[in-house]
């Protein structure tokens, strides 16, 4: 199976507990062996824009945030794209999944499953 990663998300970004150093080394030494990895390529804006506001992205970039949060839209992007074919995985972070067009909570910034989906629409 392909699984879909980056080093950067070993990067640690926000104080929450459930983003504390070494969580995604674990995982990542468990699986490594085991599946074919893919590196992560970062989204573009357009893609990103396709579910966010102009004045969210602007707040994630202004929090110093965009860089590795578009890395993870990407991946998810690859992952679904992938996974159309073969199955596939996306071990990335910050996650997504409390983000909406115009806001976000918990340590996620953009919806990446949002994103990949209307990408490939």
């Amino acid at each position: 199976m392909k699984v879909v990663f980056h080093p950067e998300f070993y990067t640690v970004y926000t104080s929450d507990p459930a983003a504390e150093a070494g969580r995604m080394e674990a995982i990542m030494s468990v699986i490594e062996p085991h599946v074919e990895l893919v590196q992560a390529e970062p989204a573009d804006e357009a893609q990103i824009a396709l579910v966010h506001t102009p004045e969210h992205i602007e707040r994630i970039r202004q929090f110093g945030l965009y860089d590795i949060a578009a890395l993870a839209v990407g991946g998810s992007i690859q992952a679904a794209t992938i996974g159309l074919a073969e199955p596939c995985f996306a071990a990335i972070r910050p996650p997504g999944h409390h983000a909406s067009a115009g806001s976000c909570w918990g340590f996620c910034f953009f919806n990446n499953m949002a994103v990949a989906i209307a990408t490939l629409k």
